[in-house]
């Protein structure tokens, strides 16, 4: 009841609330100025016909008819007028409506941003960012002296190692010779045909190429 009663005498009401209120009264009272505008256009129409159909024949009758169009007319013309400030009304209380509506959403969604940054400020981020940078650097300064230290006082040449790895991709390739070339036991008492001296160094030549051919493609 008391705020039924303050809102009577101009209290406190709710924006949106009274805004739609007067949206929805403009429009009502938009609909009924329509309505008269068509009942105006068609006594215009009609005392104009009037005034065709009297115009030779009875001329007093046609002249009574044009008045009454005039009139009519004036009628309509105002209400057009009225008709034109309900709607600049509308669009205005929409408009600030709308507005209103966006400026709460902002102001919520600020709000929101506010709670969610809390007391951060950009030089405790500048802060942060730098204690960052700075763990970083020192992850990989510790990775890198980690991996420099496991070859640490160990003297290595190179050149010794390469020639280590060659003695020992001979050694492959003689112990694969030597595999290829031992002598197969041939069932039912056959022997195999020997071989001459030249036809084995050719054949030991030509397995030697393949097989430095395949281990350089592996």
């Amino acid at each position: 009841m008391m705020a039924g009663f303050m809102s009577y005498f101009g209290g406190r009401r709710d924006a949106k609330q009274s805004s739609r209120d007067a949206i929805v009264t403009l429009r009502q009272q938009l609909q009924m100025i329509e309505k008269k505008e068509d009942y105006l256009q068609k006594k215009i129409d009609e005392e104009m016909k009037k005034a065709k159909q009297n115009a030779v024949s009875n001329k007093p009758a046609a002249t009574a008819a044009l008045r009454r169009k005039k009139v009519s007319e004036q009628e309509l013309e105002k209400l057009q007028n009225t008709r034109f400030q309900l709607e600049m009304q509308v669009n205005t209380l929409e408009s600030a409506s709308f507005n209103a509506e966006t400026m709460a959403a902002m102001k919520k969604a600020a709000g929101a941003l506010k709670d969610m940054h809390g007391k951060l400020t950009i030089d405790k981020v500048d802060q942060t960012m730098a204690e960052i940078q700075e763990q970083t650097q020192l992850a990989n300064e510790v990775s890198e002296a980690i991996s420099s230290s496991t070859y640490a006082g160990v003297d290595l040449d190179e050149d010794e190692l390469k020639q280590e790895l060659a003695e020992l991709e001979q050694e492959e390739l003689d112990s694969k010779l030597m595999q290829d070339h031992v002598p197969v036991h041939h069932p039912g008492g056959l022997s195999k045909v020997p071989e001459t001296p030249q036809a084995i160094e050719d054949d030991e030549e030509t397995q030697l190429k393949e097989l430095q051919a395949a281990l350089a493609m592996s």
